[in-house]
Order: structure tokens, then sequence, then C-alpha cells
């Protein structure tokens, strides 16, 4: 799209927190956790000071032999190191490659293979107690983040090597490696260059400024190992924001650091939003500062944004929805206010970016698209990743002439605003939407935490739902709220933590729908 091609130079990863540090090298970034590459910074630095450290850790990573071009997988305990061990690779011209911290050791070992013996940079827990032995043959070298373990260098024994200038590879040249979720198997392993970052981060950036004109203190929840953590940061460091990085989302610890902290933008996923929702009632009014909430990945609950623009004490809080995937970048914007909000139909994900991305719906079965018969949506973008690492094949089946199938099927308004219905693959024949089901039964029932519907053993839609502190739902409550929706089986009771998720929370369907298949579950509530 022209807008995102126009002197698009490439983000420059590796010199990031250099760059931001030139123009607001005092700004603060705030943890709620220390850094194991570096606890001695404590939990509050400024830009300056991480910009620094980002290159000490660079000049690390090249006494250890990492050279221009070589993979550099990161996959460590949880905590914002990640990203600035991602930026330190990135500074000498080498590939991160982020793998979640949630996978398990089999799916690392298997990501691992794929990069072709990449430098490895874990720490000793996980060599101990989750990774298998294997990763030291499928690894050129591995390298410890914190804690020792024979066979593995420690970056801390590297301190003091000296600094090495940045290397800024080819705009075009891959710069960035990201898994994607994995909802429906074995992640894949995006590849993006500094180009396509770069056309993510343009749209993002040029829609936030007329919201949010001044300077505002932003929160940041978003895994650490995701695409979409690079160009919020980047937005939020060249704004020169007062940055909160989250690892920790439960709502006593959130309630806590935003009541002290007072900030004015959230960017969250939708599940960290929805578990936020006690914030509300909090007396320190926790979100009472909050100009803009944020969300990406997937469409949110309307109960969840209404609750979050009450808990507001601005005049006039905006509740900014991105629809995207990890393979294009965020591709539809919508905004919810107080005074659309209430009865929001939350299926309509909003708009393309005008002059940077592009929508269309194509017809599944030759009939046109529609509530009644979705297609499969397709997007458009320059922010779209060049290749899946090792599984070309696969990649080019998900384009057709520049078009990216986003594996979701939906129809456009007669206004060209997009719904989304629901995944491809979580379509249950003549049930309808499960999202829209799952939206009404969010906004009848309060006490809900969480509701996925997926197809039971015998293609019946089964219901399964999570409350908040696991209590029973009433069975009347529940046939008052399932009143007028497709038939569905009785709901089955999880506990909120049990559902398989995915590293930025989303609900993994078909996992879920396997163990129901399989017996486990912890029975009908009655």
């Amino acid at each position: 799209m022209l807008l995102q091609r126009i002197a698009n130079r490439g983000i420059r990863l590796g010199t990031l927190f250099e760059r931001a540090a030139v123009r607001n090298g005092a700004n603060v970034v705030i943890l709620d956790h220390d850094l194991d590459i570096a606890p001695e910074l404590g939990r509050r630095s400024t830009v300056a000071e991480l910009a620094d450290l980002v290159d000490d850790h660079a000049s690390r990573l090249w006494a250890a032999g990492v050279r221009p071009g070589r993979r550099v997988v990161v996959h460590k305990s949880n905590s914002f190191d990640i990203t600035l061990l991602a930026c330190a690779a990135a500074r000498i011209g080498a590939v991160p490659v982020l793998l979640s911290p949630y996978l398990d050791g089999a799916t690392v070992a298997e990501l691992v293979r794929r990069t072709d013996e990449p430098f490895l940079v874990t720490d000793a827990v996980k060599l101990a107690k989750e990774l298998p032995a294997e990763v030291f043959d499928l690894a050129a070298t591995v390298l410890l983040a914190s804690g020792s373990h024979p066979g593995a260098v420690e970056l801390a024994a590297l301190a003091g090597s000296p600094r090495v200038a940045p290397v800024t590879a080819p705009p075009d040249h891959p710069t960035l490696i990201t898994h994607t979720s994995g909802t429906t198997g074995t992640p894949k392993l995006a590849v993006h260059t500094g180009r396509t970052l770069e056309a993510r981060y343009r749209p993002q950036a040029l829609v936030l400024r007329p919201v949010v004109p001044g300077r505002e203190t932003i929160a940041i929840h978003v895994s650490f190992v995701h695409s979409r953590l690079i160009t919020a940061l980047a937005i939020s460091l060249f704004r020169g924001f007062p940055i909160l990085v989250l690892a920790h989302s439960e709502p006593g610890h959130v309630a806590e650091l935003f009541a002290r902290l007072r900030p004015g933008i959230l960017e969250a996923h939708p599940n960290s939003f929805m578990e936020w929702e006690e914030l509300a009632g909090d007396p320190r009014r926790p979100l009472g500062n909050v100009k803009l909430f944020s969300s990406t990945f997937d469409a949110i609950h309307p109960r969840t944004v209404r609750t979050m623009l009450a808990a507001s004490a601005r005049t006039a809080p905006v509740f900014g929805q991105l629809y995207g995937q990890s393979e294009v970048g965020p591709a539809v914007v919508r905004s919810f206010s107080r005074r659309r909000g209430a009865d929001a139909d939350g299926r309509c994900v909003g708009m393309p970016f005008p002059g940077f991305t592009d929508v269309r719906v194509v017809s599944r079965n030759g009939r046109p698209p529609s509530v009644e018969n979705p297609g499969y949506i397709e997007v458009r973008s320059d922010g779209r990743i060049v290749t899946y690492l090792g599984e070309q094949a696969r990649y080019d089946q998900q384009v057709e002439d520049g078009w990216w199938r986003m594996g979701d099927v939906g129809y456009r308004t007669r206004w060209g605003c997009v719904h989304l219905l629901d995944r491809e693959v979580d379509l249950i024949e003549g049930f309808g939407s499960t999202l829209a089901a799952e939206d009404a039964l969010f906004a009848r029932l309060p006490q809900l935490a969480e509701v996925v519907i997926v197809p039971g053993a015998d293609g019946r839609a089964v219901p399964v739902i999570c409350t908040k502190d696991d209590l029973p739902v009433d069975p009347a409550a529940w046939r008052a709220a399932a009143a007028g929706l497709p038939p569905m089986a009785d709901p089955v009771q999880w506990r909120l933590g049990e559902l398989p998720a995915t590293a930025t929370t989303k609900i993994k369907r078909l996992e879920l729908a396997r163990r129901l298949a399989a017996g486990e579950n912890e029975g009908p509530v009655r």
C-alpha cells in the first residue's frame, strides 16, 4: 500500500532505543519485575540506560561468536529482557527468533531445529526443568541470560567485552522472526523484515496522534515475543511517553501499580482487559486516568469495552480495537466511546486504514458473503511477513495476488465495515456465529470470566464457561441467558487457568474441543 512504502527505510530494531534516547534519553521505563540480564538495574530505568544495556549485550553476543545474518533464538523465563535481547541481536546484524516462555520443551526443540543451528539464549531454569537435552545438539552455542549450566556460556561472563558498532541490515532483509499463536498445531515461524515492521508502525502511529495529542504514561501488557510489542514500543519511545511494562496481569498487582502511576494509555490483550474488569470497582480508581484503551489480536467483548470506558474519569475516553494477525499486523481499526459503546456490535471490527491496508471478503460457496453466509476474510498490507521459515509452500497457500487469507470468516456491510463471525476451523455448521453467541452470554451473565463455544464429540455446540471466583452459574440464570441463542448442550465449567491458551492469551479452541472429547472436564454445571 502506497503510504506504507514512501521513504520506508525499515524499523531498524537494533538502534531503536539508541535513536529514542537521542530524543528522549531521560524518559523513564518502569517494570513490574527484575531483568534477568541486569537485576542490578532495578525496576526504573531511563531510555538512555536501556539503550546502553542493549549496546552492552550486543557486544557480549558478538564476543560469543554471533555475526550478521546468524539467527539467535531467545527462549527464556518471562521478562522484558526478551525484547532487549532481540534488540541486542539485531544491533549486530543478527536475526532474533523469539519463542514464548510458555511453549513446551518439545515444541521449542522443533522450532530451534527449523532455525538451522542458531545461537540459543535461554537460562538455567529452562535447561534444568523444561528443555530437552537435544537443544545442545540443535544449537550452535547455548548462551545463558541467567544462572549456570554445563556446556552453556554465561552472558554475565562476557561483561566488559569491547563495544561493537551497530550493523544495519538492508530494509528488505529479515530483521525479526516470531511464531504464530499455534491455535491449530505447532506454531509457524513468521519472518519479518525491517520494511514490513515499519509498514505496521506507520498506520498505528498515525491514528494514535489525534486521539492522544499530548504526553501520557502508557502501560503495556503484551507478550514479549510478539511483533505487536515492537511497534507499540517504537511509538511510545519516539513520542516520549513514560512507559510501564507489565509481565504480570493479576488484577490486584495491576490495580496497585495503576493507582500509583495513573497511566493514560493501556495496551493489552483482549483477555487481559477481561481479567481487569474488576478494577472498575476498585475505590482507588486505577483506571480513572485512562484516555485510551488499546487492544489488538482479537475482537473484544462489548461488556468489557463498556466496563473499561465507564471506569475512566477522563472526559471522552476511547477504546481502540485493532483487528489483525501475526502475519500481516493490524489491518482494521475501530473505536468505541461511551456514546456508542453500550449496544455496539462486538462482531464489527472496523474499517481498513485508508491508504495503508485493504480488506476483501471472498465467497466460500459462490453465494455473496453475508451474516448468514460468511466468506473468507482476506487482507492486503505491506506489513505482511515475507515467509514462514522453512515452510514456503505453506506460506504460498495463504497468498493470492497479494491478498492474505486470515483464516477467519465474516462479511462486510454496505458501508464497508468488516464483521468477524468465526475462525474457519471453528465453524459449527448450522449454529451461526459462536463469537456472537459468546458476546450475548457475556452481556447477560456478569459473573462469567470466559465462555468458549466449541463442537462436542457429537458435533453439537458445547459452551465451556469460567466464572469469577469459580462459583457455579445458577441453572435458571443460564437458561435465561441462553434464550434466543442457537441450541447448545449444557455448559461445562472449567477453571480459567486450566483453559489451553497461546502466548497472547487466545484460547486454543481445537485443543479445548479435543480435551472435552477425551473427557477432560470438570463436569456440567448443575
